[in-house]
């Protein structure tokens, strides 16, 4: 029996990285990572790339929509495992489900601890994404999110701590399978034919501005001026502002779409429940447009997404109600 073929795409990480001068960095390509795991051959036939190494945090939209593109390119692969840094693993993979047009499943991974650690998680995160992303009954699934043996969606993954190796939850419903004594274990449907595909010709510049106890709002009025073309407010509880900042949001509408997060993970933005100044029923009557489940970064790169797009009014409102 023919093997399936997965690309792998190793970007950098803490995956790549070994010890250096003043600390770990990014070392290992694509070909060492699978030269270190020669069972990864038992699983598929890999095609190993390696564009280039940088930390997570480094990573620029324009290079994920390259990966993109390239991946899409190649009809003959099962799916494709990308290696990144962890640090933005929650954003590059929902950008991915944005912009990737193949059938075959897309399987990020990486590392919370450096190839050199004692108990190092990189070769075993590998080799469950290489398995998730052969899988024939992994296709048609999207973009997915595989590190310590649990597989997440990437609409609803993200990073919950600074360094364990469980760092990565779904907190709207967990996680929907498993990596499991070589095989898949799967909870529950997979929702990626429900989510919208985009071709955008650039990406918006778009603002992510976080409230708190008695900030003021004065950030809001210089993001015209400043080149914005949209902004996310990463509002309170069920998607509350103080009073203050209702004013300055509506102004800002007037100019560009403004998008309405809220800093708690769970749970999706409320419409239709309170009615004081600065709630979700005065904010959305001001112009908002509610993220719905969506955390304020992936909300972010929707807007981008979108308003490179060329989408406005009620097509930029509608790109968001799929995730409401």
């Amino acid at each position: 029996m023919t093997q399936p073929i997965v690309n792998v795409y190793v970007l950098g990480g803490t995956i790549t990285m070994a010890p250096g001068a003043k600390g770990i960095t990014p070392q290992l390509t694509g070909d060492d990572l699978a030269a270190g795991l020669p069972a990864l051959k038992d699983i598929a036939q890999l095609k190993v790339h390696t564009p280039f190494l940088k930390p997570g945090a480094s990573l620029t939209m324009d290079e994920i929509a390259q990966v993109a593109r390239d991946m899409a390119a190649d009809v003959s692969a099962a799916g494709c495992v990308v290696v990144q840094g962890t640090d933005t693993i929650d954003e590059t993979s929902f950008l991915l489900q944005l912009l990737y047009s193949g059938d075959g499943p897309v399987v990020m991974t990486g590392a919370m601890r450096g190839a050199a650690a004692p108990g190092a998680d990189g070769p075993a995160n590998l080799m469950a994404a290489v398995a998730v992303a052969a899988s024939p009954q992994m296709q048609g699934c999207g973009v997915l999110v595989v590190l310590n043996d649990e597989i997440h969606h990437a609409c609803a993954v993200e990073k919950m701590h600074k360094g364990l190796a469980s760092a990565f939850q779904s907190p709207n419903g967990g996680p929907l399978g498993y990596y499991v004594e070589g095989g898949l274990r799967i909870l529950r449907d997979m929702p990626a034919h429900k989510m919208p595909r985009f071709a955008p010709t650039r990406f918006g510049k778009i603002a992510l501005i976080k409230t708190s106890l008695d900030d003021q709002p004065d950030l809001l009025a210089a993001l015209p001026g400043l080149g914005y073309e949209g902004v996310v407010v990463e509002a309170m509880g069920a998607g509350h502002t103080s009073e203050k900042w209702a004013p300055a949001l509506e102004a800002v509408a007037d100019k560009m779409p403004v998008v309405l997060a809220s800093r708690v993970m769970s749970g999706p933005v409320f419409r239709n429940t309170y009615g004081f100044p600065g709630s979700e029923i005065d904010l959305l009557g001001r112009g908002l447009v509610p993220a719905g489940w969506l955390s304020p970064h992936k909300a972010r790169l929707l807007l981008s997404v979108a308003v490179g797009c060329g989408l406005d009014g009620q097509a930029l409102s509608a790109a968001f109600e799929a995730f409401n």
